[in-house]
């Protein structure tokens, strides 16, 4: 690996860790925001769908920009929703300015996961190890996130908001002395778009699909949850992100230095099990020991689903690639959060959050597909060398 491709790489981890404490600082920020302003539980799922949305449009973005104006011109105008979106949620309670900044909090969190994963996917060795080594950065991120909010509150109700923004900051001014490739004036490069014919392109996405939604209601949710259920005491259950991304950061350190995958198709199959098992205990959990047991398990399932997912579009990675996957995955980090809300005020919370055993289950359906797809692809390569052998070494 030359100078280069490590310093692009280098640039996706540290930016991807600095995304990880802003990201999913949200689903705490969402909850102060509930207490301050009485928010009931539609409004708040709205607000973490609408930043799924800003995540979805950004995606897009990132996959059709690059080839008008650079991906460097791309990254600074996306990634720059952090620092304005939590500016703003620090100075304004009106709800125009909550859905704006959520938007644009949305737009920074998918346009650093799309660019993120180009810079790492493609200047890695090991696809598989860098990945899940970038991923890593992120739930490190977002383990530290709750002290990053709970150190900034002890100064003023505001101030966390106002360091997410420069932290924010500090990962946009990263980007803008990060060498990305230039863009060739006069030239239009050709976009391939073959990807598209791919059956398992479409499963991988369907997979991420419900991974978003699992991982995205539970970061948004899970914090809420604890307090109106009243397992956890307000304080306490700020730090459930900090017990989730400590198992998120572990699974993924181990599976990119310890146990690498040598069948990540069976590897899925098996985080996909644990997943949908652990979360239906979570529901069940009715003391504090029980829940935060639950939920490192759960967690630590899910560690490798997303990096291990993506690594397996092999080939198929490119700026129009993750510019279709990740932006159509992440319609189910805005679809399941909406639905929690919705059923929440119906039927309550504990059954909202139950509607999130749809999206593991889900999971786990498309990672069998995935897997006897590949089983298939295996079978058939193996019948058409044992066909051309018999008709080229034994011809009639």
């Amino acid at each position: 690996m030359n100078s280069l491709d490590k310093r692009l790489q280098m640039s996706g981890f540290i930016t991807f860790f600095l995304s990880g404490i802003c990201s999913i600082s949200s689903g705490i920020i969402v909850s102060l925001l509930q207490e301050r302003y009485g928010f009931d539980y539609n409004v708040t799922g709205t607000l973490l769908s609408i930043m799924s949305i800003g995540n979805l449009m950004a995606g897009f973005a990132t996959g059709v920009l690059p080839a008008k104006i650079g991906l460097k011109a791309t990254i600074i105008t996306l990634s720059a929703g952090y620092e304005l979106g939590y500016l703003w949620l620090g100075i304004s309670g009106w709800m125009s300015i909550l859905v704006l900044s959520f938007l644009l909090i949305g737009f920074a969190k998918g346009s650093v996961i799309n660019m993120c994963t180009i810079l790492v996917s493609n200047h890695s060795e090991n696809r598989a190890k860098g990945m899940n080594i970038m991923h890593s950065c992120y739930a490190l991120g977002a383990l530290i996130c709750p002290f990053v909010i709970a150190g900034a509150g002890l100064i003023g109700p505001v101030v966390p908001m106002f360091t997410l923004g420069f932290l924010g900051l500090i990962m946009w001014i990263i980007f803008h002395l990060t060498p990305f490739e230039k863009k060739t004036a006069g030239k239009k490069e050709k976009t391939d778009w073959g990807f598209l014919k791919s059956k398992r392109f479409w499963l991988l996405t369907g997979l991420i699909f419900c991974q978003n939604a699992a991982e995205t209601s539970v970061n948004g949710w899970l914090v809420t949850y604890f307090k109106g259920s009243g397992i956890l005491s307000g304080t306490l259950s700020a730090y459930t992100v900090t017990v989730m991304w400590t198992a998120t950061l572990i699974g993924r350190l181990l599976i990119a230095f310890v146990f690498p995958l040598k069948n990540p198709y069976t590897a899925m199959i098996k985080m996909g099990i644990g997943c949908t098992v652990f979360y239906i205990g979570l529901m069940m959990a009715n003391n504090q020991v029980a829940a935060i047991l639950l939920l490192f398990a759960f967690a630590f399932s899910m560690a490798g689903m997303n990096p291990t997912a993506v690594a397996c579009a092999g080939k198929m990675t490119s700026v129009a690639s993750i510019g279709v996957l990740l932006p159509a995955a992440s319609f189910g980090g805005i679809l399941m959060p909406w639905i929690i809300g919705i059923v929440s005020n119906i039927a309550g919370l504990k059954m909202g959050m139950a509607m999130n055993i749809i999206s593991c289950v889900g999971m786990l359906i498309f990672c069998i597909a995935v897997k006897n797809l590949q089983s298939f692809v295996l079978i058939f390569v193996q019948f058409y060398q044992n066909l051309s052998f018999y008709l080229f070494e034994n011809p009639i």
